[in-house]
């Protein structure tokens, strides 16, 4: 009983934090089927604490090495993430928000969410966060204006912050429905394609705020072939070959989106909540794509970002098609009309294997 009513405390508590972290996942992650939603949200929150002993400033390469060490740890069930916690609020960097440094404190409440998984589900997070932390952990050190070598090095970074994460979903969704499992191999390349080009939409956006902290995540080779050293790139300079330069990476980003509506196609028409949950976010990196595409010399993240007003026509119209293919097709033709796209064969991780991997924490 007491078990019971701590699990469900710390329940109230992941649907609370959720609110604080994040806008848009605490938009989408509600729609799916509530077993899906504990453990999404859950996911979710595990990302989150990785995400930011990554990017916290005060910490030295050492002690992120350490911290995530100690996290990864507790997400396998060697710790209960108490110490870990403690830990690492006493020394988050001021930069972080009250909502992460809660979030912090409170790790061991979800990892005991965590830890009441079932060991499919266990296992599916465990990878995702072991996987996201080396990678975090072998690019630490190299966030320089001067960007990542080629499109493959592009590649390889979106894998370990995103593209993982579309195979820990695609492990979930298959654990929940039955009837996605007989293509389990198909949407595990395909879910790795959805998850760079959801991550690709968040690099092209956030170009000059991630300048701003000394990072670029965009491949230099393409950019040096057009004349633009990106380390000397200025907001709203480069003229038409910066453009041109951008809007070839416009291109691959649709390509993987066009992988998006192919995973989002596979989900059974009967499972609404993962559809939608899918639909959205396709919907939004789509438009915003538009709108980086249509602005390419924006000097703020905040002119390419698109309008409540969109958000919730997005909503709106995927939610009333979300069980007609031929509809969402026309609706994501419609919203994609006009941008470059190259396609892009989904072979998830061998795209990277091989190629600088990270060593295991």
């Amino acid at each position: 009983m007491v078990a019971s009513t701590v699990i469900s405390s710390d329940d109230n508590y992941q649907t609370q934090i959720l609110q604080g972290v994040s806008r848009t996942f605490a938009l989408t992650i509600p729609v799916l089927p509530p077993p899906l939603y504990r453990t999404v949200s859950n996911a979710y929150l595990l990302c989150r604490i990785a995400d930011t002993i990554e990017d916290d400033a005060n910490l030295s390469f050492a002690a992120k090495r350490e911290f995530s060490e100690l996290f990864l740890a507790g997400v396998r069930g060697a710790n209960d993430g108490s110490q870990f916690g403690s830990s690492l609020s006493d020394v988050l960097a001021p930069h972080n928000s009250a909502a992460e440094r809660d979030l912090i404190t409170n790790t061991a409440r979800v990892l005991r969410i965590t830890h009441s998984l079932n060991a499919t589900q266990r296992d599916a997070l465990a990878r995702c966060v072991q996987v996201m932390l080396e990678g975090m952990v072998f690019y630490q050190g190299q966030e320089t204006l001067d960007g990542l070598a080629d499109q493959q090095a592009m590649d390889r970074y979106c894998y370990y912050v995103a593209g993982v994460v579309g195979e820990m979903l695609t492990e979930l969704f298959c654990e929940y429905s039955p009837s996605m499992r007989t293509r389990h191999a198909e949407l595990m390349r395909l879910g790795v394609s959805f998850g760079q080009g959801l991550q690709m939409t968040n690099i092209l956006k956030d170009i000059w705020e991630d300048r701003a902290r000394g990072a670029c995540w965009l491949p230099r080779d393409g950019f040096l072939s057009a004349g633009i050293r990106l380390s000397n790139l200025a907001a709203g300079s480069g003229g038409t070959d910066f453009a041109a330069a951008l809007r070839g990476l416009i291109g691959i980003a649709h390509g993987h989106l066009c992988n998006a509506l192919s995973y989002t196609l596979a989900i059974p028409k009967h499972e609404i909540g993962m559809r939608k949950f899918c639909l959205w976010a396709l919907g939004m990196a789509v438009l915003t794509l538009r709108k980086v595409d249509s602005n390419p010399w924006f000097t703020d993240g905040q002119q390419v970002k698109i309008s409540r007003r969109s958000v919730k026509l997005t909503i709106a119209t995927t939610s009333l098609a979300a069980t007609h293919n031929s509809a969402l097709r026309g609706l994501f033709h419609l919203a994609s009309h006009g941008l470059p796209t190259s396609e892009i064969a989904a072979l998830g991780p061998t795209l990277i294997a091989g190629h600088g991997a990270p060593r295991s924490l």
